[in-house]
């Protein structure tokens, strides 16, 4: 992703003229200088000129909200549900902006989205008590509302761009992120955003080969949300099978450092407000949306929280085994990015709950490792389907209207169903192409463009970047 200052001139594989042949790659265009960019328009202010318009959309969706509360059932019929109106509230951050820290918090999230959330809580206060002063009625709520909305928008671009310079020569893949309904939808809901922004900037890390920032982005990250720690787990899957353990020894001790530092000086000062969200994921039962609430809704039959931490963690447990030898198994070592999709797709899948928010995982990982516009348009389809069922859902249990003028509970769980079915098919689909990269775009745009500075397979591989095999799960034809 070259700028307007560079003068980059290097080869182009493209033929002058357009051609009709089965190449990925695309005909040079008649006004196309080869290889060379100078222009306003570069790729990354486009992507970024595509966030905000893609940015304003959802202001214009939520706006209903904004303009007449977040009171049910009337949000969900809006689809402009908030966590952060809720919990501005019912965790006392509106009568203190340290709540998030007491002695006596309910406040169930990790302890870096206390911070995040205490550090917004502290500017709403401020800037409600000076538009006061100034003789300006505002909600402090609608503040608190709009300072995360913007810091969303930031950290879209800031995932969008660290996306396209992941995918390499591909860069105009992050275009599906740039524009994801499923962001513009779903984005706006929880603090989720803040950690794929650690995911995406950890494997930028990685793949620069500074394993110990990519560590501490991964310890950040897990500080957030759980999801970004599984990088850890597709790096030991490649270090297996390449015989190269140092990145992971790094990135790990990195992990871990970054992880205490952040939470130990909470866990010794203030245990009981710390172990709030760890207590919470333990006795928590079946959550909207899950396998496991749709099964106890069409059965009748009830999974304590207990028995769901057990069923939830060993289903998990099994599926990163199954991936493991799925990634040591394949003719050709996996990438990366084809990894991580895989083990954060089945954590979706057996997780306790599916929030609408979710979605934001898997985007940008589904990118990276299937960059099929096609296949990102039937995911999108599916999970915009689930977003407005689950809406649908809860507006029948908030609104009192007749049955009649209400979502059956039946399209709930046939929306859950495809959201599941879609995850699976996106899933082997990855499959597909790992144990048969000829169908890998990433691999097939890199064969085409044989260049010494570009990888050999794997844009996001670093050290695991054309590596030979040192161990295997299948037998030698030697």
């Amino acid at each position: 992703m070259a700028s307007e200052q560079d003068e980059l001139i290097a080869h182009d594989p493209r033929s002058a003229t357009a051609n009709s042949g089965h190449s990925r790659i695309p005909p040079r265009g008649q006004h196309t200088a080869p290889g060379r960019i100078k222009t306003f328009f570069t790729p990354g202010r486009v992507l970024i000129l595509l966030v905000a318009v893609a940015a304003v959309i959802a202001a214009v969706l939520k706006s209903p909200c904004r303009i007449g509360g977040w009171g049910a059932p009337e949000v969900y019929f809006a689809g402009c549900y908030s966590d952060w109106t809720g919990l501005w509230t019912s965790r006392g951050l509106a009568g203190d902006p340290w709540a998030a820290f007491r002695f006596d918090s309910s406040f169930e999230y990790p302890i870096l989205i206390a911070v995040v959330v205490t550090i917004i809580a502290l500017l709403a206060h401020g800037l409600t008590n000076i538009s006061e002063s100034l003789g300006i009625e505002v909600g402090s709520n609608l503040v608190f509302y709009d300072l995360n909305f913007v810091a969303v928008i930031a950290l879209w671009i800031f995932v969008t761009v660290m996306v396209a310079k992941l995918a390499g020569i591909r860069y105009w893949d992050a275009a599906m992120v740039a524009v994801a309904p499923g962001i513009i939808f779903a984005g706006f809901i929880n603090w989720d955003m803040w950690a794929v922004a650690f995911m995406v900037a950890a494997m930028w890390a990685f793949a620069k080969h500074r394993y110990g920032w990519a560590g501490v982005l991964i310890g950040l990250g897990t500080a957030v949300k759980l999801f970004p720690l599984f990088l850890l787990g597709a790096i030991a899957v490649l270090a297996i099978r390449s015989g190269r353990y140092y990145p992971l020894l790094l990135t790990t001790a990195g992990a871990a450092i970054a992880w205490l530092a952040v939470n130990l000086p909470m866990m010794l000062f203030n245990p009981a407000a710390w172990a709030v969200f760890y207590e919470y994921s333990s006795e928590r039962e079946p959550g909207w949306s899950s396998i496991w609430q749709a099964y106890g809704t069409a059965t009748g039959n009830t999974i304590s929280g207990e028995q769901l931490s057990g069923y939830a963690f060993w289903s998990f447990f099994i599926a990163c085994a199954a991936i493991a030898v799925i990634g040591l198994t394949t003719k050709h070592r996996p990438r990366l990015a084809q990894l991580l999709f895989l083990i954060v797709a089945a954590f979706i899948l057996v997780n306790k709950v599916y929030s609408p928010q979710f979605v934001l995982w898997i985007i940008p990982l589904l990118v990276l490792a299937l960059p099929n516009w096609r296949d990102f348009l039937i995911f999108s389809v599916a999970e915009l389907l689930h977003f407005w069922a689950i809406w649908g859902h809860l507006a029948s249990q908030t609104s009192g209207y007749d049955s009649q003028h209400q979502l059956d509970e039946n399209l709930y769980l046939a929306a859950v169903a495809l959201h599941v079915t879609v995850l699976i098919y996106l899933t082997i689909r990855v499959i597909v192409d790992m144990y048969d990269p000829v169908n890998d775009p990433v691999r097939t745009t890199l064969s085409e463009t044989s260049h010494p500075m570009l990888p050999d397979d794997d844009p996001i591989g670093a050290e695991f970047d054309g590596a030979e095999d040192k161990f295997v799960l299948r037998r030698s034809l030697s």
